[in-house]
């Protein structure tokens, strides 16, 4: 339990950095360009640059902003294993960054050291968080500073790469692992290819927020299966 203490889940959610290609401005637009060209959307066509704006940039750092950071800790009391869980959420990312920084140095001055877990956090999490941070020109935290490392002096506990077993070609999603090893995931309206719908036009940072949690349970629940350990884990959600 000493070693699960210093682990911080995470998990962010992401939208296009505009809420559609013409409010880019024209430099943006022709850099969107040049990335379009080797863009398919997700159904093998080949659209406009406008279309593939809507459907693939929430998932470029370059042209996409975090609303959302899920995070979560696990702590032991006398009634059993709560994890505390907390959604931050912001339309200025900037202050969102911020407040994700103060949230760490909390977190390292109670447990001394930290490491991060999540699903696929070493490809798509991290890396996005820390060039946000650099765009937004917050200063990166210590953990964080990660420009130059190999990959296996990264710390983080990826639990896509626990499941690949050096198998690199191997992509399964959380849900997948989750099904396989019969963790109930809760039922959700939401999915991740209508987070920037509900951002953009239903402005509702609350129901991204309870979407962002959801996984960040779910991946603690699929690390501790990956490490063998049992225990079952209570949420408790923290403002």
């Amino acid at each position: 339990m000493e070693q699960l203490k210093s682990i911080l889940f995470i998990d962010i959610e992401t939208v296009p950095i505009m809420p559609d290609h013409q409010h880019l401005s024209e430099a943006m637009q022709a850099e969107w360009a040049r990335k379009a060209k080797f863009l398919k959307s997700p159904e093998g066509e080949n659209p406009d640059a406008a279309t593939l704006f809507n459907e693939r940039a929430g998932i470029f750092s370059e042209f996409a902003k975090i609303v959302c950071i899920g995070i979560g800790s696990l702590v032991q009391q006398e009634d059993g294993c709560k994890m505390r869980l907390r959604a931050l959420t912001n339309d200025n990312e900037k202050v969102l960054l911020t407040d994700f920084c103060e949230v760490i140095n909390k977190f390292v001055g109670h447990h001394k050291e930290i490491r991060f877990s999540g699903h696929n956090i070493k490809e798509f999490d991290m890396p996005f968080l820390c060039r946000r941070m650099i765009i937004n020109d917050v200063p990166l935290p210590p953990c964080l500073q990660l420009s130059g490392k190999k990959p296996w002096e990264v710390a983080h506990l990826d639990t896509l790469e626990m499941w690949r077993f050096g198998d690199h070609k191997n992509f399964t999603s959380l849900s997948l692992l989750a099904c396989i090893f019969g963790i109930p995931s809760p039922k959700s309206d939401l999915d991740g290819s209508m987070v920037a719908g509900v951002y953009w036009k239903d402005k509702d940072l609350a129901r991204i927020g309870s979407y962002c949690l959801q996984d960040v349970v779910t991946s603690a629940k699929v690390y501790l299966r990956l490490k063998g350990i049992n225990i079952a884990i209570e949420p408790v959600y923290v403002e």
